[in-house]
């Protein structure tokens, strides 16, 4: 599905990815991890299209097609979806019409009308009461005094709805407490299908105790410089990352 090939990239000039190979199928999920500054967030935004950052090298490809010249709205309406850290309040946007007119979009970029508005609701409902979510939850401005752990809720219902081929979850642990950390892992594990994958980009093991991934790689000074089983997740929160940076100096 995802295959990434020799990608480096920069922010300002400077360097973050400097030479990352992967490949993700379909029905899998991958756990990248590694400490601040490795390069993590920035390989999400990269597979994104985040304009800011610049591949200076190598490509992306989703599905064989190289996607690298496409804008972050081209990509989504690939199925490319991305869990930010800190959501974005748009007061005055309900969340229940944000994500009509997303889906709406993404319809219109295929060539197809507005979903019907009873299709919609039906398709909300679902979604909401498979994720657990409170119906007034809805009807509230798009992240807007939301906790912590409703601005993740909401991003994984945002998922459920869009129904992505990769959705890439950048540190969707931040800031929750473990309540609301397997209420969001929960949702996650249920909208896995054979039909597509998870990326995880995380710092710490926890989140893997409740969406076990099928690879972890590690990254360090923008390469990946370990790939493993969850065994390694266990053994990078025991031992910390340290002794990956004296396995790479050696």
């Amino acid at each position: 599905m995802l295959k990434i090939k020799n990608l480096h990239a920069s922010v300002d000039n400077k360097s973050i990815l400097k030479g990352i190979n992967l490949e993700v199928k379909a029905g899998e999920v991958h756990a990248i991890m590694g400490p601040n500054g490795s390069g993590k967030s920035t390989l999400a935004s990269v597979i994104a299209g985040k304009e800011e950052y610049e591949v200076t090298k190598g490509e992306i490809l989703l599905d064989s097609e190289n996607i690298d010249e496409l804008a972050p709205e081209e990509r989504a309406h690939k199925g490319i979806f991305m869990s930010f850290q800190y959501p974005v309040e748009i007061p005055g946007v309900s969340v229940t019409n944000f994500i009509k007119t997303a889906i709406n979009e993404n319809r219109k970029a295929k060539g197809l009308g507005d979903m019907p508005a009873n299709e919609m609701l039906k398709l909300i409902r679902e979604k909401a009461d498979l994720l657990e979510i409170d119906r007034k939850f809805l009807s509230r401005s798009l992240n807007e005094g939301f906790s912590g752990g409703e601005k993740k809720r909401n991003e994984i219902f945002q998922m459920a709805m869009l129904d992505p081929k990769l959705a890439i979850l950048d540190e969707t642990d931040s800031g929750l407490d473990i309540d609301a950390l397997r209420i969001v892992a929960n949702g996650v594990n249920k909208l896995k299908s054979e039909n597509n994958a998870v990326i995880i980009i995380t710092h710490y093991q926890r989140l893997l105790d409740y969406i076990v991934p099928d690879f972890v790689h590690v990254l360090h000074n923008g390469k990946i410089v370990k790939s493993g089983t969850k065994e390694l997740a266990h053994e990078l929160e025991a031992k910390g990352y340290d002794w990956i940076k004296e396995e790479v100096k050696a």
